[in-house]
């Protein structure tokens, strides 16, 4: 029998990709409206296209990076100069605006972190915390509960990421579950993991440093207005809220998913073993939770006993870490542990909220929507209520925090500033910053939550039922410091 010639391979795009060429390309044959530059209604356009691939997940977040750069170079580069109207940009003009979020203290930031986060998991300095703060809790399901909660808290202070922290904390617990020998789809397994993840996204409203989207939040603040908040200000303001809602995560997760039983038997026994089986703290562990320590003392007295921003900091904090004889690990062993495409979004994100505020288009926009939701005499509380309550119901479609700061802070800013009056939009940036971390309702909505559902402990739809409690409670939480907290700090 003659071999038979193989199809050739079907070439189809993703709808996601195609469905955002295509509003994209619509709104760059719009008419020209009044007050938009050219080069604003196409950064409008771009905007529209990451905003549906995003939500899409029609291609990575690294690959639709790319597409927006390109993208920005030549749309932009072959669109008037706004310095001078009469000439084209030129694609080297409109890349170097592209690129611009790659300058910015920020990205150093984050990068620095994932290299902490790396040396965290690297030394297994992350699993012995956890371990022992779960050994020194009881053996009843309620104090196991606890105990993780407070797993999470710890952790959130020193490993600058939510994926990280929640990557270290899911492999503990299932061996505390299979230790204690209960199923992993009975109610306390699901309620122990669905915990694990929703307490990260509480504490990363509460710690500038433990989410990226925070540091985004702050790269777009040093980028648009100026000035950025320290981190002792972020903890001040948005810490209070996380241990009320730390509460009540705890009394959500006891009404929705009750465990069977009061007490476990050997369940304690069982994670002093793990802990014993670590061994003593390595010389690398001391040196990693002596620099951890170092920096938080730096990020608290920012502002206080030094001018030391927290980027400057960190990045001093992981020369240490990574010098021959002195540090935990070398190049070699950290760059397989970095996720570099995080860098890589995270420097573009920053330069597409640039770029629709250096282009005029999110002011544009910003006065649309005022003129839209009729913002205009509204209070600051009320202004703050809107957006918040709209950023909740956005985040249903994105999953990434990161990508939705990215899409609608600078928005989000360029309104606060259309405004004016007594609105204060450093300090209510920074608000609607600890809203972007609202991702309750659904797995999909924060990668934390991806990684805890993927341990099969629980359904999405019992992380629907906590999420709604969660997001309701939370967002009444937010108003009530918006009257009272918030307004006496003079963040609004």
């Amino acid at each position: 029998m003659p071999a038979q010639s193989a199809s050739p391979p079907t070439f189809r795009l993703p709808w996601g990709l195609l469905c955002g060429l295509a509003v994209a390309v619509a709104i760059l044959l719009l008419p020209a409206q009044a007050g938009l530059p050219l080069a604003g209604q196409r950064m409008l356009g771009i905007l529209a296209f990451a905003v549906i691939v995003w939500i899409s997940e029609s291609v990575s977040y690294e690959v639709s990076a790319i597409i927006i750069l390109a993208l920005m170079a030549f749309l932009l580069g072959s669109a008037p100069s706004l310095a001078h109207p009469e000439q084209l940009m030129g694609t080297k003009d409109a890349l170097a605006l592209a690129l611009g979020g790659f300058a910015n203290s920020a990205l150093a930031l984050v990068a620095a972190a994932l290299f902490i986060a790396a040396a965290m998991t690297h030394t297994g300095l992350d699993k012995r915390i956890a371990l022992y703060t779960l050994s020194r809790v009881g053996a009843s399901t309620h104090r196991v509960l606890i105990g993780a909660t407070l797993v999470t808290i710890l952790l959130s202070f020193i490993v600058p990421s939510a994926t990280a922290r929640v990557a270290c904390v899911v492999p503990i617990i299932m061996g505390v579950i299979a230790a204690f020998g209960v199923d992993k789809r009975s109610s306390f397994a699901g309620g122990l993991m669905i915990l694990v993840a929703q307490a990260t996204s509480i504490w990363n409203v509460g710690i500038q440093t433990s989410a990226a989207q925070n540091l985004l939040t702050t790269g777009f603040m040093q980028k648009l207005l100026g000035q950025s908040v320290t981190w002792l200000d972020w903890l001040i303001a948005g810490a209070p809220w996380s241990i009320l809602m730390s509460l009540v995560l705890y009394a959500v997760i006891l009404k929705v998913m009750p465990p069977e039983t009061e007490r476990i038997e050997g369940g304690k026994e069982a994670v002093r073993k793990a802990l014993g089986e670590l061994g003593p703290m390595t010389r690398n562990e001391r040196k990693l939770l002596a620099v951890s320590l170092l920096l938080l003392g730096f990020w608290a007295t920012e502002g206080k006993l030094h001018d030391f921003d927290t980027a400057s900091t960190t990045l001093a904090g992981l020369a240490l870490l990574m010098l021959p004889g002195i540090g935990v690990m070398s190049w070699k062993e950290a760059q397989a542990r970095i996720p570099w495409g995080t860098v890589i979004v995270f420097g573009v994100g920053i330069s597409l909220g640039g770029a629709i505020l250096a282009t005029g288009a999110g002011g544009w926009l910003a006065k649309l929507l005022v003129s839209f939701l009729g913002m205009e005499g509204l209070s600051p509380f009320w202004v703050f209520a809107l957006l918040a309550l709209f950023l909740i119901l956005i985040h249903l479609g994105f999953a990434s925090a990161t990508a939705l700061t990215s899409a609608m802070l600078p928005i989000m800013i360029a309104l606060l500033q259309q405004l004016g009056g007594e609105i204060k939009p450093l300090g209510m940036s920074m608000l609607l910053g600890y809203v972007v971390s609202f991702g309750f309702l659904l797995p999909i909505n924060a990668p934390q939550n991806m990684v805890c559902i993927g341990t099969e402990t629980f359904t999405s739809k019992q992380f629907l039922r906590t999420g709604i409690w969660l997001t309701l409670i939370g967002y009444l939480l937010m108003l009530l410091c918006a009257a009272t907290w918030w307004r006496w700090l003079g963040w609004i």
